[in-house]
């Protein structure tokens, strides 16, 4: 089993002594880890780079680690986060899934068990990132498109003719020809699939 190069691995447990093996066990895989007392200490960690994966002890003093996940969605702050409790009962761990958790495993945890879901979680937080990056790419294209140009490809992407679309915008057919050229150029799509695919990673709702 090996870790990604640079995945960091945050650990939230109230309990020092598994802090200390949990990090041991996880640096020994080959993770850059960083150690928390608290939910709230998380909370407070100066603005950098977030974990790949976040371990959350469920019941802790002051705010919970549920309390912790629900915050950090709030935040737009979606972490993998791995729950790992002494606590383990039906309806925290239910919810803790709900709220968007990769696992959720109870103590005394398997080290086996636990390094594969760090490494499925750290795998889910690579695919978002790479997911965030191209729709932020597509973002930028769109940037780039007039008023107009972005007008015809909010149409064009439905399945319009370009008969249609120049129906709908009130202006000629050979006007259209030229806007969804200069779209497909500045989106860089070599075909109306592609462009499609572009408009849906750009979460664009196309005028029906």
């Amino acid at each position: 089993m090996s870790a990604p190069s640079g995945a960091l691995v945050g650990i939230v447990d109230d309990d020092p002594s598994v802090r200390k093996g949990l990090a041991r066990l996880i640096k020994g895989a080959g993770y850059r880890v960083e150690v928390f007392a608290s939910a709230r200490e998380f909370l407070e960690r100066p603005p950098q780079e977030d974990p790949s994966c976040l371990l959350l002890d469920v019941r802790m003093p002051g705010l919970t680690g549920l309390e912790l996940q629900e915050a950090l969605t709030a935040a737009g702050r979606r972490m993998s986060i791995v729950f790992v409790s002494g606590h383990g009962d039906v309806v925290g761990s239910v919810k803790a899934m709900k709220g968007g958790a990769a696992d959720f495993l109870t103590k005394p945890v398997d080290a086996r068990e636990l390094l594969g879901a760090i490494e499925r979680a750290v795998a889910k937080a690579s695919t978002a990132q790479r997911e965030q990056a191209r729709a932020t790419d597509v973002q930028g294209r769109l940037k780039t498109l007039t008023a107009r140009e972005a007008q015809v490809f909010a149409l064009v992407v439905t399945g319009m003719l370009n008969k249609q679309v120049a129906a709908e915008l009130g202006i000629v057919e050979k006007t259209v020809k030229v806007h969804r050229a200069r779209v497909m150029e500045k989106m860089r799509a070599g075909s109306l699939a592609e462009l499609v695919r572009l408009a849906d990673r750009a979460g664009i709702i196309a005028k029906a």
